[in-house]
């Protein structure tokens, strides 16, 4: 049976990178096959939160899915913490898991930078609890950007490390879904650097809670270059590409043929097309979402709700996988 697990951190606000390089490719799945989508907490506290943050965050981005489409009938949206297997599994993968395949993940001597020693071991090894997050549902496709199909690899090479050591064919080895158009946006301050919840600042992104006038004004301020030789030179000038790509990936347009619309303009003009764009696209979710959010008592039911469906897809797998590994149970 195939099946879609994917999931987002609760911290910070959602933005257009989010949205355009996730969510919307999230909503169009749900219509192929059965999908999961988890609101990843455990995946959070690799670095210390607030608790009253968390947990309002955890309620954001459930209602931020919702109102981009995502349907909880269908779909099943949940909290990563309130299904008990994810910790369970990961604790057993760790013991199939050798130390040489997590230091060749990239990210932790990213993320963990000159800080290495003082980097918290949940941070070396999520990688790990993600390969859990996938297996314990036996996802078969994950929907991933660029920077995260390493992680795939690596949950493929752990769950056939698994197989390997019970000698039979138990987990499902899962298929990286990776979008190429409109996979990365950019920041709108550098055009070089993937738009962040973790920029300072807030002119670098577009959030999915930014009024009119606000996603108007960063439009206006983002960093911009002139039109000329715009067909021959796009590449190599990543502020304009950057722009480009954001209006082609609203409009539903191919980026040539707004390369052909706005190439013989100024950037103004442009600007201004791609606030009312923007603006037209995004408020209407904006306006869902905080609907939702004054209803907290409904967007509880929904994580409740998938915490029971998650729980008992994962369930049978956890129970399989502890039979065979030779944990007592009554």
């Amino acid at each position: 049976m195939q099946r879609v697990l994917s999931g987002i951190q609760p911290t910070g606000n959602l933005h257009l990178g989010n949205y355009l390089g996730a969510i919307r490719n999230w909503v169009a799945m749900q219509q192929d096959m059965p999908c999961l989508f988890m609101i990843a907490d455990l995946h959070a506290i690799t670095v210390q939160q607030d608790p009253a943050a968390l947990i309002h965050a955890t309620r954001e981005i459930t209602a931020a899915l919702i109102a981009c489409g995502v349907d909880p009938a269908r779909s099943i949206i949940f909290a990563q913490s309130s299904v008990r297997g994810h910790a369970e599994l990961a604790w057993i993968l760790n013991c199939h898991t050798p130390l040489g395949w997590l230091n060749r993940m990239t990210q932790f001597k990213e993320k963990s930078g000159k800080n290495k020693e003082s980097a918290m071991l949940g941070l070396y090894s999520y990688p790990v609890l993600q390969t859990a997050d996938i297996l314990i549902y036996q996802a078969t496709h994950v929907p991933v950007g660029e920077d995260q199909k390493q992680h795939i690899e690596l949950s493929r090479d752990i769950a056939g490390a698994f197989n390997r050591a019970y000698s039979h064919e138990f987990f499902t080895l899962p298929e990286p879904i990776i979008q190429k158009q409109s996979a990365r946006i950019m920041s709108l301050r550098d055009g070089t650097k993937k738009m962040s919840k973790s920029d300072e600042s807030d002119y670098s992104r577009i959030n999915l809670t930014d009024d009119a006038d606000t996603i108007a004004k960063k439009i206006k301020k983002a960093k911009s270059d002139v039109f000329e030789n715009m067909r021959d030179d796009l590449e190599n000038r990543p502020e304009a590409h950057n722009l480009m790509q954001i209006y082609a990936a609203l409009s539903n347009l191919k980026l040539e043929h707004v390369i052909s619309q706005f190439g013989s303009g100024n950037f103004s003009t442009f600007k201004a097309a791609l606030a009312e764009v923007a603006v037209t696209h995004l408020s209407p979710i904006t306006a869902r979402m905080n609907a939702l959010m004054a209803n907290r008592d409904a967007i509880d039911a929904v994580l409740k709700d998938g915490a029971a469906r998650a729980n008992a897809i994962a369930e049978p797998t956890l129970a399989q996988v502890k039979k065979m590994v030779g944990f007592w149970r009554e």
